[in-house]
């Protein structure tokens, strides 16, 4: 029987809804399911870069690594990710960031164009993470 606990950081936004930052599920295997997050300061709660993809993008991978990080996971063990753009134009641009910051690490993806995302934000970036062999 898996268990499932609740992950929050304040190093992340807040949920702005009726939803978790994450559920980590220890067994069968380890296992967290973080909710898509957008480019929200955790301090302000306060969007940043408003209409600049660049700054959205880097704000919204320092959200969800920091969930990565506070579900006690590495970024290498993010398996499979989804990222939401209000624009496909945006594409070449987030791939490029998103790349940098996971440092050469390749998840499986999607990456859907979307007619409208919270706060009229340009990007969100979900993500699921399976705990690594011992």
């Amino acid at each position: 029987m898996s268990t499932s606990r609740v992950i929050s950081t304040p190093n992340a936004p807040a949920a702005i809804g009726p939803y978790s930052q994450a559920i980590h599920v220890a067994a069968p295997g380890a296992m967290t399911f973080i909710s898509g997050q957008i480019p929200l300061d955790p301090t302000t709660g306060q969007l940043v870069g408003e209409g600049d993809v660049s700054a959205q993008t880097r704000q919204v991978m320092k959200n969800l690594l920091s969930i990565v990080a506070a579900s006690g996971h590495q970024p290498s063990d993010i398996v499979r990710c989804t990222i939401f753009l209000k624009d496909l134009n945006d594409f070449a641009t987030v791939n490029f960031i998103y790349s940098e910051l996971l440092a050469g690490h390749h998840p499986s993806r999607a990456t859907v164009e979307v007619a409208r995302l919270p706060r009229d934000v340009r990007v969100e970036i979900d993500a699921i993470c399976v705990a690594s062999a011992p």
